[in-house]
């Protein structure tokens, strides 16, 4: 098997038929066919995250620093699913970018944030993401760029004011400080089978 490494930037300038066909392959790769007939009121269902719910969770998960890695995590670029308001984002990657050892303790992460999703929506049966067999965390799209939103906001409040910031002489320039609020985009690898041992990896983040 041959596989193929393509950043968002790269589909995103490529021609509409062939975002079509890619879009195509990942949604095939994740298992999703012809959309299902609507279940229970009663099952989990996978909702979408509004900008407050997701300023919510932040506020309800912040003193657990593993559980916020994880939440932020959601707010990068992943594999599109257009026609279906998706995005997917390799265990894989979200284990290395992490540094949890296993996918147990990432799972776990993960449904710390849907309570605090289902206190912040006052609905019992709302997931905010849902794990595909085949190495996916899958959210909603709006979910994306709703915990963008709240990453954004986070780094602004980071930045100091014009007046606290020291004198050039008391900054070591071997320690500059970054105040980028932009989140490194996440290459899409496909071909590449996920494995639970999967654990943090030493290196440069996506």
């Amino acid at each position: 098997m041959v596989g193929i490494t393509l950043s968002p930037e790269q589909i995103r300038g490529a021609p509409p038929e062939v975002r079509q066909w890619l879009e195509h392959e990942i949604a095939h790769s994740l298992g999703f066919g012809p959309a299902a007939e609507p279940g229970s009121p009663e099952a989990p269902h996978l909702a979408a995250c509004s900008p407050q719910e997701a300023m919510a969770i932040h506020a309800s998960i912040r003193s657990m620093l593993p559980v916020v890695g994880v939440f932020f995590e959601l707010g990068r670029d992943g594999a599109r699913i257009a026609e279906r308001g998706l995005e997917a984002f390799r265990l894989s990657d979200m284990l290395r970018n992490t540094r949890l050892p296993n996918a147990r303790q990432l799972a776990a992460c993960l449904e710390v944030i849907d309570r605090a999703f289902r206190l912040a929506r006052n609905d019992d049966h709302a997931v905010l993401s849902i794990l595909d067999p085949r190495g996916y965390c899958i959210v909603a799209e709006a979910t994306r760029q709703s915990v963008l939103a709240v990453w954004t906001q986070e780094m602004a409040a980071q930045q100091f004011p014009d007046d606290a910031v020291p004198a050039s002489d008391e900054v070591s320039p071997a320690e500059p400080f970054s105040t980028s609020a932009a989140l490194p985009p996440q290459s899409i690898h496909l071909g590449q089978p996920f494995t639970e041992s999967s654990g943090p990896q030493n290196g440069q983040r996506n």
